[in-house]
């Protein structure tokens, strides 16, 4: 089952995105439910949030994912939404 994650940062927490941005990348690696994935920009170009694809069996297993996600767990986050994705093209 495929899981669009998208999360909005909260506001002036471009620290804590870059703090922990590291530890993220290797919850990523380490996991390896993540079938793609980047950050959201605005209109300058800096990052706002998250868009994760997740491949995994269900839905409480990609809430159990988000829920550890280590910008989660820092508080980088205003909102989290996850919603099942359907891959039509690419």
């Amino acid at each position: 089952m495929l899981i669009a994650l998208i999360a909005r940062d909260k506001p002036d927490h471009q620290q804590t995105r870059l703090d922990n941005r590291a530890a993220h990348l290797a919850y990523i690696e380490e996991t390896g439910v993540v079938a793609q994935a980047g950050p959201l920009l605005d209109q300058d170009g800096e990052m706002v949030g998250s868009l994760v694809i997740l491949d995994v069996e269900d839905m409480a297993t990609g809430e159990a994912w988000a829920a550890n996600d280590p910008y989660n767990k820092a508080g980088l986050f205003e909102a989290v939404e996850l919603i099942t994705w359907k891959k039509v093209i690419g």
